[in-house]
């Protein structure tokens, strides 16, 4: 596999750089994508298409979504072949007991936190980067 991105994982961590990228998103279960909804991410599974949008538009289409959920983007360009970022993210989120989605895009880590925790989340991140 063609390596792009940072591998090490001292650097991933010191280098993150977390950011909520708005705290309005739900996660739903559809057969299909509707009209107006424009998702974040999708997940195809047997059993349905995860969608990942904004609350207000998966509301709108008559979807029943569940959040609100924030988004936290490490801005960092991780690789697909990091090993350790996803385990160490998640323990940091998981000492304060946070929830924790992720979501790995080809240049960036997102994570999926409950809205009301989010600036505890991004703080539990930050702390992250100092380690």
């Amino acid at each position: 596999m063609k390596v792009t991105g940072e591998t090490d994982l001292q650097h991933l961590l010191r280098g993150m750089a977390p950011e909520v990228v708005g705290c309005d998103w739900g996660y739903v279960c559809a057969t299909s994508l509707p009209a107006g909804v424009t998702p974040f991410a999708t997940v195809a599974e047997d059993k349905g298409l995860t969608l990942i949008a904004p609350m207000e538009e998966l509301a709108a289409a008559g979807l029943s979504p569940l959040g609100p959920m924030a988004r936290i983007t490490l801005t960092i360009h991780s690789s697909l072949a990091a090993v350790g970022l996803t385990a160490a993210v998640s323990q940091a989120l998981a000492a304060r007991g946070i929830s924790a989605n992720m979501i790995a895009g080809f240049h960036h880590d997102h994570i999926f936190v409950p809205a009301d925790r989010a600036e505890e989340a991004l703080a539990a991140l930050w702390a992250l980067t100092h380690d």
